[in-house]
């Protein structure tokens, strides 16, 4: 296997206010572990920090509220006693010299009554139903038809991002990330396919962008610019929910770009392709041409190799690279991948609930991390 010492993967990158040691990231990663209230467990911890070689960790995907969950089993960041699980997280990151920014999160219609307080509907821009089922205390359940937000309504859910964002920055994390990817709840807001609004929210495409761009307004306010923060992106997933993409993806992209671009974002995290599946999309999409509405770093993520970022990079035509399954089994990834190592590979039955069988458990070439005292 081939060595990659001096590949500029490994060489530190500055985005926004993150100095970071090398240019893989590690992408959230749902491992539905937390408490029913949305509480980390402590080993998690020692998960994180075991991954700290990455250079920049991108947490979980985590809930902003109760309103915002959407599978079973997965933390929160709204709440003091959230905050208080997160700490010990983000300290034993620290002590492993790495750095961590949570994920805020929002499903909107990917989710379940079972799943919302008091059994209510989900919420989403419009009443359509999505293809699919969703991860329940109770196992999987078909989605419902979500119930269409009232205008007046909307003000308080960017309010959650806001109390979301102060939580992580109160937890220790190093910025954030507005997840606007997924087709969850800002991502229904963005395409044409998912908002059937008539309203300031919905219609034409300055409408369709107002909520993650107030979103990201509200975040960046927090954290005192857009330095600590990040957003992600998915233009030409499907997934999950099977749901289809805008009618002009470089178009309303672009736009939203665009319209982010004031805020001096540490970083654009796009997913190019279809999530998990592959990177193959439509003709008419060009990652490279939105890649140059990006003001901060660009972080490219779906199934890139050494030599693809490599060539991305010389190209450039993104400045990062998340992987994420990647790092279930090899915990020290960045390093397998500096010195051609051979990967783990972690079955199925371990990426999702249990406890620290399949989690924390993964041998490291190395000795053991360090935890925070």
């Amino acid at each position: 296997m081939p060595a990659y010492q001096d590949s500029p993967l490994f060489k530190p990158f500055r985005a926004g206010a993150l100095d970071l040691p090398n240019r893989i990231v590690m992408a959230p990663l749902t491992r539905s572990r937390s408490s029913g209230d949305g509480i980390v467990p402590d080993y998690a911890a020692t998960y994180y920090a075991q991954r700290a070689g990455a250079g920049l960790i991108v947490s979980e995907a985590t809930n902003i509220s109760a309103q915002a969950r959407g599978y079973a089993l997965t933390p929160g960041i709204w709440n003091d006693e959230q905050v208080a699980a997160w700490r010990p997280v983000t300290e034993a990151v620290h002590a492993n010299n790495g750095r961590i920014v949570s994920q805020l999160w929002h499903t909107g219609r990917i989710s379940h009554p079972s799943l919302q307080p008091g059994g209510t509907l989900p919420v989403a821009p419009s009443a359509i139903r999505p293809v699919g089922q969703a991860f329940t205390d109770a196992g999987m359940q078909e989605h419902v038809t979500p119930r269409a937000l009232a205008t007046e309504e909307i003000e308080a859910i960017v309010d959650d991002y806001r109390n979301a964002a102060r939580c992580a920055r109160d937890a220790g994390f190093d910025g954030v990330e507005i997840h606007a990817a997924n087709n969850y709840l800002l991502e229904q807001f963005i395409r044409d396919s998912t908002n059937r609004r008539t309203d300031r929210y919905g219609g034409s495409l300055e409408n369709r962008l107002r909520l993650p761009l107030e979103v990201a307004q509200a975040v960046t306010e927090v954290w005192g610019g857009g330095d600590h923060v990040g957003i992600r992106l998915s233009p030409t997933t499907t997934m999950p929910g099977e749901t289809p993409l805008d009618g002009n993806v470089m178009g309303t992209y672009g736009a939203l770009l665009d319209g982010l671009a004031p805020l001096g974002l540490a970083y654009v995290h796009v997913i190019e392709g279809i999530t998990q599946q592959t990177r193959d999309h439509p003709a008419d999409v060009d990652f490279a041409v939105l890649r140059r509405h990006v003001t901060g770093a660009y972080i490219a993520n779906n199934n890139y190799t050494i030599e693809l970022a490599e060539k991305a990079i010389a190209d450039d035509g993104a400045d990062l690279f998340s992987f994420g399954r990647s790092f279930i089994a090899n915990p020290d990834l960045v390093d397998r991948l500096r010195t051609g190592a051979p990967l783990a590979d972690a079955p199925k039955q371990y990426w999702y609930g249990g406890d620290t069988n399949g989690y924390t458990d993964w041998p490291a070439m190395s000795g053991p991390v360090r935890l925070a005292s």
